[in-house]
């Protein structure tokens, strides 16, 4: 079992050894979660290449300036130096990384040329939004040198909307700025994961505090940019119900930073060579309920205030009200490794949830219903952190 591992670990007395020059940035993590995620990642002996991008896809999303086609692209980097160290209990992604710490700048833009020709193929007309994630951290330079960024920012100079994903550390105005001055509308998310820095710390294994949250928003509002926040539902050793409540706390507390406009909640999923997937199959995790996806979404429509909007005091006056967006996209829905129902009504509560986020509406969970509703109930009732998941 993955916890007695951590035990031993953590040693007999359950004291954290000091953090080995292995962490990336000593002190920054938890030994004993780092060695066991060092070792289920070690098993992986799978090679990419370095001119091909890990995903790319064609979507619809909501944006403070409403909703557009997106071209969302998955760089192959050298991947996140947090997920080298041990990193995230969820999160798999740096087992699609390139070998090597590193590629290079001709390599990334094949990747952005691959990803174009994409579009061309499967899109009438260019898409206004762009979205553009790495294994890790699109602003850090070590993934993503200077040179590169620069040019993405000039490839993409003449759509309306970019997003790039990074860790709060690499948040600097200098590197948000390339986006700013070639004209984009520019948002920066931050895998926050929740608003509790003590799940985010013994849960996720993620090192930074919600100060460091709040840092990053005043970056990315100086260099004239916006927040997008990510947030985890149900990451390992919480139940459902502390799960929900966590989420509900999680988007309000975003939600009310200024310069974050957007939340949005993604449900865990069981990625390859994780701690995650440990636990899962030694019986001792299971993905979130869609229901509770969708009990977040509908509890926290209402959340609006001076978060959605920078500025001084006077414009942040006048802007009270504006809805911050909150969405969530369940990756894996229906499946064992995914959120999901029953299975009768999954694809149901995905269309409402999808639904939702473009409109906003949470009159769209009133459609939807299912006698596993009141299993869901049950679990949210009885489910206790020493003997859970409750059901599967």
């Amino acid at each position: 079992m993955v916890t007695q591992e951590l035990y031993t670990l953590a040693g007999n007395d359950g004291v954290m050894s000091k953090p080995s020059p292995d962490v990336y940035e000593q002190g920054k993590g938890m030994d004993a979660h780092n060695a066991v995620m060092r070792e289920v990642r070690s098993r992986n002996d799978s090679t990419y290449d370095p001119r091909e991008p890990t995903r790319v896809w064609l979507d619809e999303d909501n944006t403070p300036d409403g909703v557009y086609q997106s071209l969302t692209i998955i760089l192959n980097t050298g991947g996140c130096r947090w997920a080298r160290a041990g990193g995230c209990t969820m999160c798999g992604y740096v087992a699609e990384s390139v070998e090597g710490g590193s590629v290079a700048h001709e390599d990334l833009m094949a990747q952005i040329e691959h990803c174009l020709d994409h579009e061309d193929e499967n899109a009438e007309d260019p898409s206004g939004l762009i979205k553009i994630y790495t294994s890790g951290s699109f602003l850090d330079e070590r993934e993503v040198p200077a040179e590169t960024r620069q040019a993405i920012a000039d490839t993409f100079a003449d759509r309306d909307r970019i997003v790039v994903e990074s860790l709060p550390d690499f948040v600097e105005d200098e590197r948000v700025s390339d986006f700013v001055d070639a004209g984009l509308e520019t948002d920066v998310a931050v895998g926050l994961e929740t608003a509790t820095d003590r799940v985010r710390h013994d849960c996720v294994n993620k090192y930074f505090d919600f100060a460091d949250f709040e840092d990053a928003c005043a970056e990315a509002r100086e260099a004239g940019a916006g927040i997008k926040a990510y947030l985890l539902m149900k990451p390992p050793f919480l139940t459902e119900s502390e799960a929900v409540e966590d989420m509900k706390s999680s988007v309000r507390r975003c939600a009310a930073v200024e310069g974050c406009h957007t939340v949005s909640m993604n449900p865990c999923n069981v990625q390859r060579y994780t701690m995650v997937e440990e636990l899962y199959h030694d019986g001792g995790y299971r993905p979130p309920w869609l229901w509770s996806v969708a009990e977040v979404l509908e509890d926290t429509a209402d959340v609006s205030g001076s978060g959605a909007t920078g500025g001084s005091s006077d414009e942040q006056s006048e802007s009270d009200g504006e809805d911050v967006i909150v969405v969530s996209d369940p990756v894996g829905h229906g499946s064992d490794r995914g959120p999901h129902n029953c299975g009768e009504c999954d694809d149901r509560v995905q269309r409402a949830i999808k639904d939702f986020d473009l409109r906003q509406d949470p009159s769209v969970f009133e459609q939807v219903s299912c006698e596993c509703e009141a299993t869901y109930e049950a679990v949210l009732a009885r489910e206790h952190s020493y003997a859970m998941p409750l059901s599967r």
